[in-house]
Formats: C-alpha cells, sequence, structure tokens
C-alpha cells in the first residue's frame, strides 16, 4: 500500500475536489457543480480528502446529524478514489480514518448511499461493516425533471 495523507478540506479549497467528483458525476456542469459545492460548504458538512505526494486522489463528504432513528450520526457522501490510485487497499485505509474522526465527534452511526448498479462499492461498504436498512430514493421538483 502506498503511503497517503488523509485529512479535512478547508472550505476555501472546496472546490478541489471537482476532478474527482467527475468520475461519479459527469451529467453536472462544473459551473453547477461549483455553487452547490460552495452552498454544501456553509452547511453542516465536511469533506475529507486523501492525497498522495500532495495530489487529491480520493475524497468523501461528510453530512453531520442527529437522527431519532439513531442519535448523532454521519452521512457518508460521494466517497471517489481516483482510478489509477484503486485496488490498493485505501477505500479501506480512507473509512478507518473516517471512523475514526467520527466517533471523535461523538457520532453514534455512520451511514451512506451507494448507486444501485455500483455492484462494487456494494461488497466494499459490506466488509465495513454496512448494511441494507432501506431504500434511497428520489423525486426531482425541478420542471424539466431531469438529474444533474
Amino acid at each position: 500500500m502506498i503511503d497517503v495523507d488523509i485529512k479535512f478540506i478547508g472550505k476555501k479549497e472546496i472546490l478541489t475536489i471537482v476532478p474527482l467528483l467527475k468520475f461519479l458525476n459527469s451529467k453536472t456542469p462544473d459551473d453547477l457543480l461549483n455553487l452547490r459545492l460552495s452552498e454544501m460548504a456553509e452547511q453542516n458538512y465536511l469533506c475529507a480528502g486523501m492525497y498522495y505526494k500532495d495530489e487529491l486522489i480520493g475524497i468523501c463528504g461528510i453530512w453531520l446529524m442527529t437522527r431519532h432513528y439513531i442519535g448523532r450520526s454521519a452521512e457518508v457522501d460521494h466517497v471517489v478514489i481516483h482510478p489509477d490510485y484503486r485496488n490498493m487497499k485505501l477505500g479501506k485505509k480512507f473509512f478507518g480514518w473516517i471512523h475514526e474522526r467520527l466517533t471523535e465527534m461523538g457520532c453514534e452511526a455512520a451511514e451512506l448511499n451507494t448507486y444501485a448498479d455500483n455492484r462494487k462499492s456494494h461488497k466494499f461498504y459490506y466488509n465495513e461493516g454496512y448494511e441494507i436498512y432501506g431504500f434511497h430514493m428520489l423525486k426531482i421538483l425541478r420542471e424539466d425533471a431531469a438529474f444533474y
């Protein structure tokens, strides 16, 4: 396994995650993605970054909240590791770091959504101790009803 640094990305650097986000969602135009990320950075949102030799190679968004059914928790969001660095056990290291930070913050649970057709991620999350408790459903309220 290569030696990586993991740290939270500051609000001022949040737009540095856009190139990695494009691996996950290429439909959202960059200007809209920049706007949304800037808004997210002002909300109850953190973003962890994984760096190899100062190059951002992995990201994971984290939404902090309290849920009536589990207590203080975090929703792990848009996890991406650059394709050139996959299958190197970095995801396991990344999630170990994330779970440690969440525990330090007093979180009682972590939850996440993953795309239904992303079977490799399902296996990874099962191996990290995640279980399916429900389905994430989405209704687009914009007039164009498009997902972007």
